[in-house]
């Protein structure tokens, strides 16, 4: 079968290809950005990349006519954009009137669980986005799903953070909220078992794990197994705001992710039952089962996509493409070279820039900068990257984004999306046994000028160390 995906690149779409793939299907992702996408990561002629922009109606005439069936995977949850339900019903509309111009027999929309009769505004958008999709003339099926446990999924590293980092938390009341949060493998087994099913269409069905735990209990389970002693103590007076203030500096997330989620936790999100599993043969994973799995991921560097792979920086929307060719006219620019005594090792070390690693140099000014951008609202260090050695164009790099990755060209090209007055890229690169390693900034106005020479001296400083390390 031909099946269109969107959502391609984001954390549930790069898991689906995979086993669509094996299933035999024939693949057209669509995404915002042709250079975003790996196709070495998947090595098969069934797949077919299109740019696609589902908030512009001129790019959908690319979407083929002879499809037989449509995965609608997009959401605007983490977007630093307070009207992200707009945004998400322009793109329901746009992607329900193309489909239906095609021979697509069924859409399958993954969604929250929205049982309650009051919601958070994230989950009102993809209550809305649902029945958007539903007017279409085209079979619907929805899953609707609460916390997702995975390697990388943004629920299992915020649940990671607050659990290794705080041995003892003061808590804001709505962890007595109950869940029931799933494994991303019984995820992708519904996503999968669904497909022109003919019993699950225009029809919805809440997928959760077999358990109902608080998020409470979430967190003190996860400690369990990963046998740490974690005291949590649970008060009224935390606002949502508060809460979102408390994700987002002890986690790796960003504000507006945390602001969402907070709100969000606030409701209950417990399955109503249904037959789905059982006509699927699906067999749940336990809570434990999928904490345990998910961490057999991360130490084998087998994490096959990260919530952090979305774009975060406005600028980023229009893709990745245009910041390909750095700027020369009005920028500042801090060029150093070394003579390179391996060039595997030093290109070893650039791969590995980063994250655990670190920046071979005065790591904690990284760390002091990295805390600077979380008190200005930016994305600081914790996200780190998503692979220890291997590292793709789109991935996010610390408060990094990786722009261009060729290691065939002994190249490596960083935007950051760090809070900053102005553009920043940084480049290594190799050229006859010379590493060149470059960091330019497009200032933006008189605030930008003074960012850069107030930073300048530390310059000599990190950058020297960092260019010896990586050439020695």
């Amino acid at each position: 079968m031909k099946i269109l995906l969107t959502g391609t690149t984001g954390y549930i779409g790069q898991r689906l290809i995979p086993t669509l793939l094996e299933d035999g299907h024939e693949i057209i992702c669509c995404v915002r950005d042709k250079n975003r996408f790996d196709f070495q990561k998947y090595k098969s002629d069934r797949i077919k990349v299109i740019e696609v922009n589902f908030l512009d109606k001129k790019t959908l005439d690319k979407i083929p006519e002879d499809i037989d069936a449509a995965y609608y995977l997009i959401h605007s949850m983490s977007v630093a954009n307070e009207d992200f339900e707009e945004l998400e019903k322009i793109s329901a509309t746009n992607f329900k009137e193309r489909v239906q111009q095609t021979s697509a027999r069924q859409v399958i929309y993954l969604s929250g669980i929205v049982n309650e009769e009051k919601l958070s505004k994230h989950l009102n958008s993809r209550k809305l986005v649902e029945e958007i999709l539903a007017s279409g003339s085209y079979h619907l099926t929805t899953l609707r799903a609460g916390i997702i446990l995975g390697s990388g999924s943004a629920s299992f590293e915020i649940i990671r953070d607050l659990v290794e980092k705080l041995p003892f938390m003061i808590a804001p009341k709505w962890l007595n909220t109950k869940s029931q949060p799933i494994a991303i493998r019984n995820v992708i087994e519904y996503l999968k078992g669904v497909l022109l099913f003919e019993y699950s269409f225009d029809r919805s069905f809440d997928i959760g794990g077999s358990e109902i735990l608080t998020y409470k209990e979430i967190l003190l389970r996860f400690a369990k197994v990963r046998k740490l002693k974690r005291t949590i103590v649970t008060v009224p007076v935390m606002t949502p705001k508060l809460s979102s203030y408390w994700l987002y500096f002890v986690t790796s997330t960003s504000f507006h992710l945390a602001s969402n989620l907070a709100k969000s936790m606030c409701v209950e999100v417990v399955c109503r039952e249904n037959e789905l599993k059982d006509r699927l043969g699906i067999n749940l994973l336990s809570f434990e089962e999928a904490i345990e799995l998910a961490f057999g991921k991360i130490q084998n560097e087998a994490v096959v996509s990260s919530w952090k792979d979305a774009l975060s920086s406005h600028i980023l929307d229009r893709g990745i493409s245009h910041l390909l060719e750095v700027p020369t006219f009005g920028c500042f620019v801090d060029k150093r070279s070394s003579q390179v005594k391996d060039v595997n090792e030093s290109l070893t070390k650039i791969w590995s820039i980063g994250g655990e690693t670190g920046w071979y140099y005065a790591n904690w000014l990284w760390g002091v900068r990295g805390f600077i951008d979380k008190l200005f609202g930016g994305v600081g260090l914790r996200r780190g990257r998503k692979n220890n050695s291997l590292i793709f164009a789109g991935d996010s790099l610390d408060f990094w984004r990786v722009i261009y990755a060729n290691p065939e060209e002994k190249r490596l090209l960083l935007y950051a999306e760090m809070k900053l007055p102005g553009e920043a890229w940084l480049e290594f690169k190799i050229e006859n046994h010379t590493l060149i390693q470059t960091a330019t900034f497009r200032p933006l106005g008189l605030w930008g000028r003074l960012y850069w020479y107030s930073v300048l001296p530390f310059h000599g400083f990190i950058f020297n160390g960092m260019l010896k390390e990586l050439s020695s």
